[in-house]
């Protein structure tokens, strides 16, 4: 029987989820695959064969935990290691003894530096999902260095600068990866959401990882282009001060982003995963604000996509009407469709199947027997 991947899927968002269930829908039928989540709801249909495996979470208490022992200093290796936390052992317990009786091929961690070092100390090899943000610290380097192979859900031109070639040689790129990008027709989607087809429509969009925007510069934003019909999806935060003129509206959390996007003439967005690749995937032109995420991760994916030439970023809402004008329009004048679909990758998923059987394989080929087949650093022992 073929061995299975393992797969740690962290509950924040959608994204993580949604890679996952790509991957588990191109992994070939022999493959079976088990995932560990907190939670088992955020998950698309998945094949027959994919197991998923509800574990406590590793980031929020879940009852008897123990705040007595914070006095204990926690070492750099680790971010997330509470001590006196009865659900972390529970969810680490159902980890290893999976890792004991299924002797999986690989295990897949999106993401947790703490699972990936288990991984590596269960003597299972893992794949690293990548991610943006400022992680030279040692946990996230430990995860990284000890990890067989890194796979970055995006296109490799969005790489930070400061992702050495070691980290790069053993890295494979996906621009797109679990993300839906078919994107209707213009005019179909403006009928679908109830724009009409002669109104400049400019869409604000929050990811499901954070708390939104806040509605106050909305409201500013709103008022220095009272000639185009602003509306929201996502979460707004909402300001007591705000003040907003009649040509905003918001909609709140919808199941079809894509239409939205599609009928949007200009776009303000956050930087996660998923918002990224649907935005390039339509070419719109897009007034990127980061949103505050652990290790600054909004925020260096943001740099990367200014570097890139595939957003207009600013570090914050404008505050003004003049810094609403002046935003907007640098959005219009600098958009590149041709840049932007450039970073979707055709089949991303089909991909990166391909790579990680290849990963597998690889790290479990027979030894050589042959002297002259093995290594220097073999030889000289």
């Amino acid at each position: 029987m073929t061995a299975p991947f393992g797969y740690f899927v962290h509950h924040q968002g959608r994204g993580h989820a949604e890679r996952c269930a790509a991957i588990a829908h191109a992994l070939p039928m022999s493959r079976p695959m088990t995932v560990f989540c907190a939670r088992d709801d955020i998950f698309p249909p998945m094949p027959d064969r994919i197991e998923i495996v509800r574990i406590p979470s590793l980031f929020e208490p879940t009852g008897g935990e123990s705040k007595t022992m914070d006095w204990v200093a926690t070492p750099e290796t680790l971010h997330c290691a509470p001590l006196g936390w009865p659900g972390i052992r529970q969810a680490m317990a159902t980890l290893t003894a999976w890792f004991d009786t299924a002797n999986p091929a690989l295990m897949i961690c999106d993401v947790s530096a703490e699972i990936a070092q288990l991984a590596r100390i269960c003597s299972v090899p893992h794949v690293k999902i990548l991610q943006h943000g400022d992680r030279s610290d040692p946990g996230h380097r430990a995860a990284y260095d000890g990890a067989a192979g890194l796979l970055g859900p995006f296109h490799a031109d969005l790489c930070q600068p400061d992702w050495d070639a070691e980290m790069r040689a053993k890295a494979f790129f996906a621009g797109g990866l679990g993300v839906d990008l078919r994107m209707p027709e213009r005019e179909l989607a403006r009928q679908r959401i109830g724009v009409a087809s002669d109104e400049e429509l400019i869409l604000v969009l929050s990811g499901g990882g954070g708390e939104g925007f806040s509605q106050a510069p909305l409201g500013v934003g709103a008022r220095s282009r009272p000639s185009a019909r602003w509306i929201t999806i996502g979460k707004v935060q909402r300001d007591w001060h705000a003040t907003e003129p009649a040509n905003i509206e918001h909609r709140g959390w919808v199941d079809n982003s894509a239409d939205y996007i599609a009928a949007a003439d200009l776009i303000v967005a956050s930087t996660g995963n998923t918002t990224c690749q649907q935005i390039l995937a339509a070419g719109k032109p897009w007034l990127a604000i980061p949103e505050w995420r652990y290790f600054d991760e909004q925020h260096c994916k943001a740099a990367a996509l200014s570097t890139a030439g595939v957003a207009s970023v600013r570090t914050h809402l404008p505050s003004s009407a003049q810094g609403w004008t002046a935003a907007l329009n640098e959005a219009v004048a600098g958009h590149r469709p041709d840049l932007q679909r450039a970073m979707i990758d055709d089949a991303p998923a089909d991909r990166v199947a391909l790579w990680l059987e290849a990963l597998a394989d690889r790290l479990w080929a027979p030894m050589p027997t042959s002297p002259q087949s093995l290594p220097d650093m073999e030889l000289h022992q």
